[in-house]
């Protein structure tokens, strides 16, 4: 294996790099629209007296820079070419999102909104995948140019890694299915045209089939935003959903009516590695930032980074933060190898691990760089504490850290009854 770059990511990385100069770093520092990223930022973000939304303005510069690096072939990159992109590999997705997140905050590659030049885009492929020809070309072409956006309702109030015991039902109601449940966590709804609803419709209680995917308009009667979850990260956009009798039409299913987890499951081999690539890339700014002000802060009349007790740290954080890379790298080569059922067959552990392991690095790395730059790194001028608060998420959300190392144990261990439950 050849462990250099390839030269083609090299050359587009530095063609990310021009279009950042050119493009987005004078739109992030007009009309004060750097309040998004300074010390402001939570609150220049956060519509505190709108249930904490996010703020129309911030949403509004996303949107425009998506425009712009839509425009400049930049957005669509991991995309087939018969949808405006490149064919983007996983190796390459890994690299490019590593490397924007290293960057530190700005427009280019926002963590909190997961909102990059570089996008990653998994609903197009969900239809691409699954749906119907009749599906293709109602929902594929507005998912690409904005005009429709699809949420995500799988977790529930009282279920949340154990999807197959979600208490949400679908029952065919002549041409219709009428559907009563609730969903929480249901990400991004405030804008959403529609919602990916997960309800079971047969089978029982914890058994992976006989759960449906529904395509569901947001403006449905008896489709109701309860309220916002405020978290540790603001602004939010996780509200809790009811749903009652909610109808939608018998065709409004994506993929097949028994086996809607493979749905939610299609991308989340491809979701995880390039999360846990940002993950590293915002851990190793921290890093960097961190060696950069002990080298120049000099209490007593020497560095700081003379003391072993502030070196130390950090090696341990510089050495952990190389051994994911490459692992991060190897994995994201051996998917592009493989097909999807193949990768989930024999690369999930792989993924779990670069996931988990991770994510629990920014942690670690954002910890201590606010321990290294003092009290100016716990207070907002840095973003030490914004990286915290977002990264620590992904260690529950994304599968939770349990969840990750539950499924290397059970490749580790073997405890996979037969090739059937290693592909679920």
């Amino acid at each position: 294996m050849d462990f250099n770059i390839p030269a083609d990511v090299t050359a587009y990385l530095a063609e990310l790099d021009a279009f950042i100069e050119k493009e987005i770093k004078p739109l992030e520092r007009e009309n004060d629209n750097i309040r998004f990223f300074d010390h402001r930022r939570e609150w220049a973000r956060t519509d505190f007296e709108r249930d904490g939304l996010p703020r129309h303005e911030w949403e509004a510069l996303l949107l425009e820079m998506h425009r712009r690096a839509d425009k400049a072939g930049h957005y669509r990159y991991a995309l087939p070419r018969e949808y405006g992109g490149r064919d983007g590999t996983n190796l390459a997705m890994a690299i490019i999102r590593e490397y924007l997140a290293a960057k530190g905050l700005g427009l280019h590659n926002d963590l909190q909104n997961e909102s990059s030049i570089v996008g990653n885009l998994p609903t197009v492929l969900m239809f691409r995948d699954f749906g119907n020809e009749q599906q293709k070309k109602e929902f594929i072409p507005k998912l690409l140019d904005g005009s429709m956006r699809i949420a995500f309702g799988l977790t529930e109030p009282k279920h949340g890694s154990d999807a197959t015991w979600m208490e949400t039902r679908g029952v065919r109601d002549g041409d219709h299915w009428l559907i009563t449940g609730a969903k929480m966590w249901n990400t991004g709804l405030h804008v959403a045209t529609h919602d990916f609803v997960f309800a079971r419709t047969s089978g029982k209680d914890g058994s992976p089939r006989g759960i449906t995917c529904f395509i569901v308009p947001t403006k449905s009667a008896g489709f109701k935003i309860e309220g916002y979850l405020w978290t540790f990260n603001m602004p939010t956009d996780h509200p809790l959903v009811s749903l009652t009798d909610v109808a939608v039409p018998a065709d409004s299913i994506l993929g097949d009516p028994e086996n809607g987890l493979a749905v939610a499951q299609h991308f989340v081999h491809e979701n995880r590695i390039r999360q846990a690539a940002s993950s590293l890339g915002a851990a190793q700014y921290c890093i960097n930032e961190s060696v950069k002000y002990a080298k120049d802060r000099k209490p007593f009349g020497k560095p700081l980074a003379s003391n072993q007790a502030i070196q130390w740290p950090l090696v341990e954080l510089h050495t952990e933060a190389e051994m994911i890379r490459n692992l991060i790298h190897k994995t994201a080569w051996q998917m592009d190898q493989m097909s999807k059922p193949e990768v989930a067959l024999k690369l999930s552990d792989k993924v779990a691990m670069c996931n988990y392991r991770a994510n629990r690095l920014v942690c670690e790395a954002a910890d201590r760089a606010m321990q290294v730059h003092g009290a100016i790194g716990y207070s907002r001028h840095k973003p030490f504490e914004h990286i915290f608060r977002h990264h620590r998420r992904y260690r529950i959300t994304e599968g939770s850290e349990e969840i990750q190392m539950r499924r290397v144990a059970q490749y580790l261990f073997g405890f996979f009854k037969d090739k059937k439950q290693a592909e679920e």
